[in-house]
């Protein structure tokens, strides 16, 4: 059994300050006054105990108290990614099958669903006080999030208070938690990044600074004021607060602790770049599965390891799946899915109690763990194994590169080629990009062609989603 989390850290440190966004700030007092009221007001439209409600808003103040309100009435959270289309909605709707479906604007998505509630339509209802349970079991369901549907349909994930709990316990013990902590978070609440935070918060007894959104601006301002002293990100947002920070001939100050960056590999030159600026980044590796990090590198080994995603968790273990240096990564512990719902809840997500991740990696003769790419995203091209994040690392190389994305084409004599899709900062022919290639990658490696755009395709984390290259081809 764990304690309700919300009314034991209130209890513990009820004036400390759990939320700020904009001018506003909410105490870890107010925050479980305001989540009661909400949660009385729902048992008031007849939502009890055990009921699964799935959640489509934005990230806000209000979707916090939301989630909170939710999680003190003991219901399931499905948590609905903003950015999917009604057909991606729809298919997980009917997947999780959620009793209630609550929505920050009615307007916003006409889903067909029976029982819909906006905010406001909860707000509305006086309160109906119902038992509060002290004691949660640690098997509960907590959130349900879906896999982002790389290879074939997502996958509806459990995950539980331990897996909750665990993963924030393991982090606690890597990165150490201070009383002044305050973590920036810019990713989506829906996301296992940005939920993961306010676990974090509830369990440290630590400041969220929220914002609806990433703004990489706004970001450095926050962190250079002094008032931040952790952030999650990804390849793509880290670069963009290092081009502000270049562009202004800034560095962030020594009270910025960590950068946590996951989402997949990150190119070397970005890491080098933010050494230059102080930015103390952190590679971390994890999944929807993981309720976030399995592996995190140590801030000591941070330039002596530079590239790897670190060491295992206190509680993770890691082992590689195969007779290659290179395999697939496989986890075990108390932070790994319990398993999935709907239509892949007869899938067990665990063989021989290890989660073959679809990952591909190796471990150094140190015990660190360096991701190389997805394993659906292998190019095999005249036999030859070809991982497209290597080539992406060695095209950001290039000044005039801002980002870069590669897939594999079919090809007749080959099997497979790579194809480059790459957005500037700066014009340069794809001649001279070809030039610059052949003195870093081997010729077998070589893009056979280069696309210019404007952007990546993303998912609502910014993880650069692959897929959607093959349709550009």
């Amino acid at each position: 059994m764990y304690p309700n989390l919300l009314v034991k850290r209130a209890n513990l440190t009820p004036n400390r300050v759990a939320l700020r966004f904009l001018e506003k700030e909410w105490t870890f007092a107010k925050v479980l006054d305001e989540a009661s009221e909400f949660a009385e007001k729902l048992h008031t439209k007849g939502i009890t105990p055990g009921k699964r409600i799935a959640i489509l808003a934005s990230s806000s103040p209000e979707l916090v108290i939301v989630l909170h309100g939710c999680m003190q009435l003991g219901c399931e959270l499905v948590m609905l990614n903003e950015r999917l289309t009604e057909e991606e909605l729809v298919y997980q709707l009917k997947d999780s099958a959620p009793d209630y479906l609550i929505v920050d604007q009615h307007e916003k998505r006409a889903l067909p669903f029976s029982n819909k509630l906006s905010f406001d339509d909860i707000y509305v209802e006086v309160r109906t006080p119902f038992v509060v349970e002290y004691e949660w079991t640690k098997e509960r369901t907590i959130t349900i999030m879906y896999t982002s549907g790389t290879t074939g349909k997502p996958k509806g994930v459990r995950q539980s208070l331990e897996n909750h709990v665990m993963n924030a316990t393991g982090s606690a013990f890597n990165l150490g938690v201070q009383t002044d902590d305050c973590w920036l978070c810019s990713m989506p609440l829906f996301h296992i990044s940005g939920f993961s935070i306010l676990m974090r918060s509830v369990l440290y007894g630590m400041a969220v600074n929220l914002h609806t959104k990433f703004d990489a601006e706004k970001s450095v301002t926050e962190i250079l004021s002094g008032s931040v002293t952790r952030m999650s990100v990804v390849a793509v947002t880290l670069e963009r607060i290092i081009t502000v920070l270049e562009e202004q001939n800034l560095v962030f100050p020594n009270t910025f602790h960590s950068m946590l960056v996951g989402g997949g590999p990150v190119p070397l030159n970005y890491l080098e770049r933010a050494i230059e600026r102080n930015i103390p980044v952190l590679q971390t590796y994890g999944m929807t599965e993981t309720a976030s990090q399995t592996t995190t590198l140590a801030s000591e080994d941070a330039i002596r390891k530079l590239g790897s995603a670190g060491k295992p968790l206190f509680f993770a273990d890691v082992r590689i799946d195969g007779k290659e240096k290179i395999g697939e990564i496989c986890i075990k512990g108390p932070h790994v899915t319990t398993g999935y719902i709907g239509a892949s809840a007869t899938r067990s997500p665990l063989i021989d109690g290890w989660l073959h991740t679809g990952d591909m990696g190796y471990i150094d003769e140190e015990g660190y763990l360096f991701v190389v790419d997805r394993r659906s995203d292998l190019i095999i091209s005249g036999g030859e194994n070809i991982y497209p994040a290597e080539i992406e690392q060695a095209l950001v190389k290039h000044p005039a590169v801002k980002e870069a994305g590669v897939a594999g084409k079919e090809d007749a004599n080959w099997g497979q080629v790579p194809v480059a899709f790459v957005v500037l900062r700066e014009d340069v022919t794809e001649e001279t990009l070809k030039a610059f290639m052949q003195t870093q990658l081997a010729s077998y490696k070589q893009p056979v062609s280069y696309h210019f755009v404007e952007d990546l395709p993303r998912n609502a984390s910014n993880k650069l989603l692959r897929r959607e290259l093959y349709k550009w081809m």
